[in-house]
C-alpha cells in the first residue's frame, strides 16, 4: 500500500518560515563583516562553489547543521558558539528557514532568515567571494 502523506513540504517550508524571522537583502548588506553578525550558507558544497558565497559566511550544509551546532558533536564548528544574531540563508530561501527553525530549537539564538536566499542576494548586486 503506498504512503499517505499528511503534510507537504510546502507545507513544512511555509510553517518554518513562520517561525523564523526573515531579514531583507537590503537590511542584510550592512551587516556582511559586522562584528555583531553571522552568516551561515545552509546550501550543499557544490551549490557553494557554483555560485560563490557571502564574504566571510559559515559553510554548514543543511545535512550537517545540527552537528556544527552542537558543542558536544565532534563536526562542531566554533563559529556557532558566539552571542551574535546567525543569518541563515539558502539558494531562495526555504532550506535555510527549515534550518533556523531546527537551529532555535536547539537553542541558538538570535537566527533570522536572508529573504530570497542567495538568489536575491545576487539579483541586488550583493558581494559574492
Amino acid at each position: 500500500m503506498p504512503q499517505t502523506i499528511t503534510k507537504s513540504a510546502k507545507d513544512i517550508v511555509k510553517q518554518a518560515m513562520e517561525a523564523v524571522p526573515e531579514i531583507s537583502v537590503e537590511e542584510a548588506l550592512p551587516l556582511v563583516g559586522s562584528e555583531t553578525h553571522v552568516f551561515v550558507d545552509l546550501r550543499d558544497g557544490t551549490e557553494q562553489a557554483k555560485t560563490g558565497m557571502i564574504p566571510g559566511a559559515v559553510a554548514s550544509s543543511r545535512g550537517m547543521m545540527e552537528f556544527h551546532i552542537d558543542p558536544e558533536s565532534p563536526a562542531h564548528k566554533p563559529e556557532f558558539n558566539q552571542d551574535k544574531t546567525y543569518v541563515f540563508y539558502c539558494a531562495s530561501g526555504g532550506r535555510s528557514a527549515l534550518a533556523g527553525q531546527v537551529a532555535m530549537e536547539m537553542g541558538l539564538r538570535p537566527v533570522v532568515n536572508l529573504r530570497g536566499g542567495i538568489a536575491a542576494w545576487k539579483k541586488a548586486d550583493g558581494p559574492i567571494e
